[in-house]
């Protein structure tokens, strides 16, 4: 039934409507009048549901709580596996691959095969997969879950197929990575210690195979207690029980050594002649005091000991710092021969790994880098030189620098942006980095043939702004603006911006960006918006400062009889807000009882200012404190550079900027704007204090105050993370409870104010949180001279159409469908030295909604988008074409009109995870689909489309993901990813002579097989572990099989086939026995019946 009734809806909605002068057409169709005749609008729609397709392309950023980290040494790609079940694979530049396994079971360790392309990941629920890497996505080939034991550590020998796990029960299991089933043979904990201990020697923390002798596993016991077991004669060769808990143990690559890392903060190195002691105790950072005792130091969480031919070895460690040095950094040691190097670190050490050239274990290691996994940060330290630089890290891995707080996304931006940006952005680089290539240098990547320019800009919570370059589904940064450099540093006793925002009074709440006039304007959490300008000269500039009061509603307590006639503004007897215009800024002031008034939030700098190339700031416009209330957040923003007008609303009205003459053009409350016009009978305020606290919401309600006021927090707190409450009231009572209307959303645009309108005028489109769009009619000189010095008249305002819910978005198309874009200036630089011969002139691009379809009459579409309903009006007769319910249960967060497959289409993003695309001009649906299942604030407020099929959201504080909805692009994207497999050759051992083979042991005869496999080891027990098949088996090979290694991976699909055939053959085999062992009973027992009848008795 509820199907049909969509059916039914999409018919009535999509049946032409009424004009929409009042509001009982806003929550339906409208009744259906005079349409349009189909010759006024011949849209020829292209767009099918078979365009679009929704998929996840690439996610960039830092692997959100990290946990885990491998390295394949041959192939020379890097693993990250994260707290959410997450795993981040790095190669080259380009080279980069996201996985998750389903379960979302935090990644306690990660082991590559190395060389051959596959990956094992320990999870916290217990369970060990196996991932195929050689296909561009990789793909979980087998699972094994254990059901009795909790695994603790995991270790694969180079090149074999049997892989050590450690419980914490103390036993060590080993699993066939082939086949991912569990073998008979166990090492139990009790046989592995002695059996006159008397306590358990607690969770397995290390596996590793004697390099001397690959028959030899050493174990070590959380306790203290280390085991080398013989595989062979299942024994204990030699028990170390030792005092202090172990943490980690490294080898020595001879074999004859290996090194401790303890919770006491020392080092011990064992030698294998005699192991009743250590043969070397070290505190490295314990000092002895002055009463002869040693300093207590933090655990050494692990140690890594590594040898090289020309040098002494390395003893590389996290930790082990005294306790009595409170405050000091997270540190790694490199300890090289008698040198000491201490290297502080940002964020706690996760894990870190030395990157050796050989990756057999018993060479010499020849150590080259060491890879250190922050908590926020990913660092490759350069063990080649003496002062141990760091590497320059080609991974955008700092894009949480500061928490980001705004995104914006522009596809197909104009050809020059990016290299010029990136020649301003280079100049201003770190420098210091080690001069080598970046070690991790695996896979490949080619750039496909499906790429232009994109960019991605992202707001921060220190007010910085970054621009990257996203192209071919890469990312770079360009270029960093700080827009905390245009204020003065608040001074220690002032603290005006504190009682605003606690933290970040910077913090970026919106951006608006023209890449054709290069004028970028953002918006930040203090009520004050910042207009730039880009330039390639550096230049003194003084910035001009606009001080603007949009507060317009007293918050003392009134009586129904003193705001009567005005139940929704009283301030001294005007309805518009006053507007308050300085230049450049000057301090407030404050009334006599102390109360803050007519100043802003932040002081801007009022000398003259030496800037750089890039973006430098032209005006800065700030709302001002009322009565001891702060402004309100600043909800709406829009910028025309052909114009030379910025507009902006909050909860309390609107302004426009003539940002080109520096003047307050309007500002006037929302009510005002309506005139006579007003669509809805506001009753009375009760008499009680309505004051707007600045603390914030985590539920969203019907009305848009609230979405205001979870904005006015600082963006950087943690209960921005809530979840939204998926249930809105729809009711339209709200306006009784508070009249305030915010204005959510401006589109500047050559439109038709009034129905009698005969030719398109600029016009200011103006949507509020009631569902009532404005529009609102301007004059502007059209000489270039004429417009520095006329004024630009705004008329009244003309048309009011109405809407369900809080208007979103506009966007106009001509009568054929196709999209107008917003007329632009193209961009001149104003600091560029004068040309006589070639003055500077203001060159306007105008795209005239009648220029093209003579034919189809005059006029243009409007698609007006809010949180519930989408409407396409014909202007200038304002009726109403198409009407489309998006939602009833959740509300639009996100909604853009986008150009896909050279059409356009209404792309919108619900609270309840929905993406949807609409057809335009006449909204039908042609995708749905049910993407994310909880939205939370950090992805409403990040989420953005863009043209091309595709968006991005954060989908982490340190991430940002990107998808695409389009069809041609999911088919495109195999393309478009890198190869993560190359096929190398495995670097050949080193000869190891005669001598040292014969006394020291050869590992090359030990056969694994032998031991472990079922003919030996027999079965291990069912209830111990579940074997459960990858979806990416078989089948996920086969399509590896195409390709580069295609007779390599078609072997071991065959290999896999023909192991899958003989199992199947070894269960007919045993049936058959079954039924011969029957067959032979009841063959003697009918031997005995007639074992003594005589022939004739039968």
């Amino acid at each position: 039934m509820k199907k049909f009734r969509k059916v039914l809806d999409g018919l009535t909605t999509s049946s032409p409507g009424g004009t929409i002068g009042s509001p009982s057409c806003g929550s339906a169709a409208g009744t259906p009048t005079a349409a349009p005749t189909p010759r006024e609008i011949d849209v020829q729609e292209t767009l099918v549901s078979e365009n679009f397709q929704l998929c996840k392309t690439v996610r960039h950023g830092f692997p959100y709580q990290p946990t885990a980290l491998a390295f394949d040494p041959v192939q020379k790609i890097l693993a990250i596996g994260s707290r959410s079940g997450g795993v981040r694979i790095l190669g080259r530049p380009g080279v980069d691959c996201y996985c998750q396994h389903e379960s979302g079971a935090a990644v306690l360790q990660l082991q590559f095969l190395i060389n051959e392309g596959a990956l094992v990941t320990a999870c916290a629920d217990d369970t060990l997969h196996l991932w195929n890497l050689r296909q561009r996505r990789p793909a979980v080939l087998h699972s094994l879950k254990f059901n009795r034991e909790r695994i603790t550590f995991c270790h694969l020998p180079f090149q074999s197929k049997w892989l050590y796990v450690g419980t914490e029960r103390g036993n060590t299991h080993i699993v066939n990575i082939e086949s991912f089933i569990l073998s008979g043979y166990v090492i139990m904990w009790n046989k592995a210690i002695e059996l006159s201990t008397k306590t358990h020697p607690g969770p397995v923390v290390h596996l590793s195979d004697s390099p001397k002798d690959e028959g030899k596993l050493l174990i070590g016991f959380e306790s203290g207690t280390i085991v080398q077991w013989d595989l062979r004669a299942k024994k204990a060769d030699f028990r170390i029980y030792y005092d202090e808990a172990i943490h980690s143990v490294s080898w020595h690559h001879e074999g004859k050594q290996f090194m401790c890392s303890h919770s006491d903060g020392s080092l011990t190195l064992w030698n294998l002649r005699n192991t009743t002691r250590p043969f070397q105790v070290t505190f490295p950072h314990g000092k002895i005091q002055k009463d002869g005792r040693k300093e207590s130091c933090k655990p050494i969480l692990k140690v890594e000991y590594k040898t090289s031919r020309s040098s002494e070895p390395f003893v590389i460690f996290s930790g082990g710092l005294s306790y009595d040095k409170a405050g000091r950094r997270p540190t790694l040691t490199i300890m090289h021969g008698k040198a000491i190097t201490v290297l502080e670190m940002d964020y706690p050490i996760v894990e870190f790994m030395v990157l050796c050239e050989t990756p057999y274990n018993n060479e010499v290691q020849e150590p080259y880098a060491v890879v250190v996994l922050l908590e926020k940060d990913l660092i490759v330290v350069d063990l080649t030189q003496s002062n141990f630089p760091v590497f320059e890290n080609p991974y955008p891995m700092d894009i949480h620098e500061s928490p980001v707080t705004c995104t914006a996304y522009f596809a197909d931006c104009p050809p020059d942006i990016i290299p010029i940006l990136y020649s301003i952005g280079a100049k201003h680089k770190k420098t210091g980095y080690s001069q080598k290539e970046w070690p991790i240098s695996g896979g490949t990547w080619t750039l496909g043939s499906h790429t232009y320019p994109e960019i991605i800009i992202t707001g921060h919570a220190d007010g910085s702004i970054k621009f990257w370059d996203a192209s071919a589904i890469t990312l770079q940064m360009l270029y960093k603006l700080k827009t905390s450099k245009v204020f003065e540093k608040p001074k220690p006793g002032e603290g005006r911006a504190a009682e605003l925002v606690e933290e970040d009074p910077f913090a970026v709440q919106m951006v608006s960006w023209c890449p054709q006039s290069r004028i970028f304007c953002v918006v930040g959490i203090s009520a004050h918006i910042i207009l730039y300008r880009f330039s390639k000269y550096d230049a003194n500039t003084q910035i001009v400062s606009l001080e603007v009061r949009l507060q317009c509603e007293s918050e003392d307590v009134i009586s129904p009889s003193e705001n009567e006639n005005n139940p929704c503004f009283s301030e001294q007897g005007s309805h518009s807000p006053q507007p308050h215009h300085q230049h450049p800024a000057s301090p407030g002031n404050r009334t006599p009882e102390g109360i803050k008034d007519s100043i802003p939030c932040l002081k801007v700098k009022d000398r003259v200012v030496r800037v750089p190339p890039g973006y430098q700031s032209e005006l800065v416009i700030q709302l001002l404190w009322v009565d001891g209330e702060p402004p309100q957040q600043i909800t709406s923003l829009d910028i025309n550079s052909a114009y030379g007008l910025l507009a902006f609303g909050n909860c309390n009205g609107v302004a426009v900027v003539d940002y080109l003459q520096k003047t307050i053009l309007l500002c006037m409350s929302t009510l005002d704007l309506y005139g006579a016009a007003d669509p809805y009978q506001r009753l009375t305020r009760s008499p009680r204090r309505n004051r707007q606290s600045t603390s914030g919401l985590t539920e969203l309600t019907d009305n848009q105050q609230s979405i205001d006021m979870e904005r006015s927090k600082s963006p950087t707190s943690e209960s921005r993370e809530n979840s939204f409450s998926r249930s809105r009231s729809s009711s339209v009572s709200s306006i009784d409870r508070d009249t305030k209307e915010a204005v959510t959303t401006l589109q500047f645009g050559e439109s038709y104010g009034r129905k009698s309108d005969a030719l398109p005028t600029p016009c200011l489109w103006v949507g509020t949180s009631l569902g009532v769009v404005l529009l609102i009619p301007m004059s502007i000189p059209t000489d270039q001279e004429e417009r520095m010095e006329e004024p630009v008249t705004i008329g009244p305002s003309g048309a009011v159409l109405m809407l369900k819910s809080s208007v979103l978005r506009f966007a106009f198309l001509d009568l054929v469908g196709a999209l107008i874009q917003s007329p632009y200036e193209v961009w001149r630089d104003l600091n560029a030295p004068e040309d006589p011969d070639r003055p500077r002139r203001r060159k306007l691009v105008h795209f005239s909604p009648s220029s093209s379809q003579d034919a189809c009459g005059d006029g243009h579409l409007a698609v007006v988008c809010s949180e519930r309903q989408a409407k396409v009006f014909l202007m200038p007769s304002q009726s109403c074409l198409f009407v489309h319910n998006i939602t009833e249960s959740s509300f639009v967060l996100r909604a853009d009109v986008v150009s896909v497959c050279n059409s356009v289409c209404l792309a919108c993003f619900c609270a309840n995870g929905h993406v949807m695309t609409l057809s335009l001009p006449s909204l039908r649906p042609l995708m749905d689909v049910n993407y994310l299942p909880l939205t939370d604030m950090r992805i409403a407020r990040t989420f953005c489309f863009t043209n091309g099929g595709q968006a991005l959201y954060l989908s982490s504080p340190t991430e940002i993901q990107r998808i695409t909805y389009s069809q041609e692009m999911c088919d495109n994207l195999q393309e478009m990813l890198g190869e993560l497999f190359t096929p190398i050759e495995t670097p050949e051992a080193q000869n190891r002579g005669f001598l040292k083979g014969f006394f020291g042991g050869n590992a090359h005869t030990f056969d694994r097989e032998e031991l472990f496999g079922e003919a030996a080891a027999g079965k291990a027990s069912r209830s111990l572990a579940q074997h459960i098949p990858g979806q990416g088996g078989v089948e996920g090979m086969k399509v590896a099989a195409s390709g580069a290694v295609g007779e390599l991976a078609r072997a071991r699909i065959a290999l896999d086939e023909r192991g899958q055939r003989l199992g199947e053959l070894e269960e007919r085999t045993a049936l058959m026995m079954t039924s011969a062992e029957t067959f032979s009973k009841h063959a003697h027992e009918l031997m005995l019946k007639c074992k003594d009848k005589k022939w004739y008795q039968f």
